[in-house]
């Protein structure tokens, strides 16, 4: 194992309005208290330069941030659909496809983790509470503060999930109104939300580790266990 902290790429997020690049704190150092050295992508790479961070950082943090245009998984936009980045859904399923050939270390979170289903072949709700009937309607979009776990997950056994948090049911936040619809091909659902929302993904069969979660555990590995082993585990992997 090398003395040097592993490098970790995180893709940006988006002011539209500015057209500005920007990270939330969190993000941040939920990876430097892993060990690991975070570094924000830029918004306009090129395809070679693509290949080319692929190789060279050690795993990637695909972030929360705002609607992936409905066109990439063939659908018109819907009412209650919200604000949209042409620019970072051009280079986050670009480089998603690159980091996966390259076999590296992935972490989706929120947005990162419908990222990965739609790059992969799947689909999303575009808006939970008018597509996904629910008897008991869940909060997804929290009205207290990141830090306050707001439902639970329960967790598949003999998982990725289920390994790094020792635990069949977990408590998570939620900031969120889309979520995975039609799993892609080679992932498997291995969390899900108490009315069965798929809450966790991942691909059996992956070398390092592939992780994609709707919640964010960024806000919550202070004080939660498994927040923190998420976190621990994919920067392990990065070694």
């Amino acid at each position: 194992m090398s003395d040097q902290k592993p490098l970790v790429a995180l893709t940006p997020c988006h002011n539209t309005e500015k057209d500005e690049p920007y990270m939330r704190p969190a993000y941040l150092k939920a990876i430097q208290a892993a060990g690991g050295t975070p570094v924000i992508l830029p918004l306009d790479l090129e395809e070679a330069e693509l290949q080319r961070f692929a190789a060279m950082f050690d795993a990637f943090l695909f972030t929360g941030g705002p609607d992936l245009h409905p066109f990439h998984f063939g659908e018109n936009t819907q009412r209650h659909c919200g604000n949209v980045s042409p620019k970072r859904d051009r280079l986050e399923l670009a480089l998603l496809k690159q980091v996966i050939k390259a076999k590296k270390p992935l972490l989706g979170i929120c947005r990162g983790i419908q990222l990965i289903n739609i790059g992969l072949g799947g689909d999303i709700y575009q808006d939970i509470p008018s597509q996904f009937e629910e008897d008991f309607p869940i909060a997804h979009t929290q009205p207290f503060a990141y830090e306050i776990p707001s439902h639970t997950v329960t967790v598949v056994p003999e998982t990725l999930l289920a390994r790094i948090t020792g635990a069949g049911k977990i408590h998570v936040n939620s900031m969120h109104h889309q979520a995975v619809r039609r799993l892609a091909p080679g992932l498997k659902a291995t969390g899900h939300a108490p009315h069965g929302l798929i809450e966790c993904v991942e691909m059996p069969g992956y070398p390092t580790f592939f992780l994609g979660v709707q919640w964010h555990p960024e806000y919550l590995w202070e004080q939660d266990t498994a927040a923190k082993n998420i976190f621990a585990e994919f920067i392990k992997a990065a070694n």
